[in-house]
């Protein structure tokens, strides 16, 4: 049941707002003035706030202010004295809506609907936020991975180009997400384009977009991710395996903060931090004449390499917790636990794959053990090919 919180000094107002409100099966609170209104706000969660204007002591505007501190409530303005000049400042200022007195109650009750459908909605973003941090957290406690995060940490809030090294499996998508999530940008767009899946002869349409015509299959205009991901982040991968033509036009867009369409004559600014990845030795691919040098120095302004899961094995026990938690809520079953002698085995076998071998692994047990998965269970099923 919503919970709606009334701020107005007048006790007719309050009372009336409580009668209609309480009939509508709602649960209200009241004050009648702007310093209980902000204890309440404080010691209780509502659903949306409707406030007075003109009220002795603290006015509704600056109630309005202090309120949006701390609650994601919608709030609703309310006044007898209002002019449009009154309603526009309490909107610039964050109100949800303004309403004036005398009360069309129909008008009340459609506003409150509707801002409890966008209390809704804030809420589920939250949740869905949650979920997706979770999903992109990164475990782990050894020396090798603290000194990841502390790097990210220190880099994140800046624009600095980062360029992840690693084995494949290791994590490095996982790095570029949490330097977006902990950037100013964590609100843009996070861009990921895989150098290595997408065609040489596609990737710069993909990069930065065709103009209608441009070539044959090119039936209408489109926008390349390096304008899709403007004022986000644009995460390159595998960048190792990108052709030296769009290498040049990359180059060329860290240069200058532009891009051109194929096919146009425009050129478009665009606001983008870049980070690549690759599991390749750059540094090799350049004595082979197969990556250019310029770039090289443009996207490394600072390294990130990510250890293999080999070289931090004093994280397994804590990954196989997190991965068999996860595992056993997608498959709807009762919590898995290893004995000591399984994580024991798992820190023996030699993890080719990394973090992904590992998830994979898990994900096996959970589905062929019972509930203790022993020493036993990770002998037989984690290579099952292997004798």
């Amino acid at each position: 049941m919503s919970r709606i919180l009334v701020i107005d000094d007048e006790r007719s107002i309050r009372n009336t707002l409580r009668e209609i409100l309480e009939y509508e099966k709602y649960i209200v609170d009241d004050a009648a003035e702007g310093a209980t209104a902000l204890e309440l706000a404080k010691n209780n969660k509502y659903d949306i706030i409707l406030c007075d204007i003109k009220m002795p002591q603290m006015d509704g505007i600056e109630v309005l202010e202090k309120l949006l501190a701390f609650t994601d409530a919608p709030i609703v303005m309310i006044s007898g004295h209002g002019t449009i000049e009154t309603a526009v400042e309490a909107i610039k200022k964050g109100a949800y809506d303004y309403i004036s007195k005398p009360l069309d109650l129909n008008r009340l009750l459609i506003t409150i609907r509707n801002g409890l459908d966008k209390s809704s909605l804030v809420t589920e973003t939250k949740i869905l936020k949650r979920q997706v941090s979770k999903t992109y957290e990164m475990i782990g406690a050894s020396p090798a991975i603290n000194d990841v995060k502390n790097i990210i940490e220190r880099v994140a809030p800046t624009d600095a180009r980062v360029l992840i090294t690693g084995n494949n499996g290791t994590g490095k998508e996982l790095v570029a997400r949490w330097l977006h999530e902990k950037s100013k940008r964590a609100a843009n767009p996070f861009i990921e384009v895989n150098c290595a899946a997408i065609p040489s002869e596609l990737i710069e349409s993909q990069l930065f977009g065709h103009e209608k015509g441009s070539f044959t299959s090119a039936i209408k205009q489109r926008k390349g991710d390096f304008e899709q991901a403007d004022g986000g982040t644009l995460f390159l991968d595998e960048i190792g395996d990108m052709s030296l033509s769009a290498q040049a036009k990359v180059l060329r867009a860290l240069q200058e903060h532009k891009i051109t369409r194929i096919g146009g004559e425009k050129e478009i600014t665009v606001d983008v931090r870049v980070i690549a990845a690759t599991n390749k030795n750059l540094k090799d691919e350049i004595a082979n004449n197969t990556f250019r040098e310029d770039l090289y120095h443009r996207l490394s302004v600072i390294l990130i390499e990510v250890p293999s899961l080999n070289s931090r094995i004093e994280d397994i026990p804590l990954l196989a917790d997190y991965f068999v938690s996860e595992c056993c809520q997608q498959q709807g079953k009762p919590l898995m636990n290893f004995d000591t002698d399984a994580i024991n085995e798992l820190q023996k076998i030699e993890w080719t794959g990394n973090i992904r071998e590992l998830r994979n692994v898990i994900e096996r047990l959970t589905i062929l053990c019972d509930n203790v998965i022993t020493a036993e269970d990770v002998k037989k099923y984690a290579h099952p090919l292997k004798k």
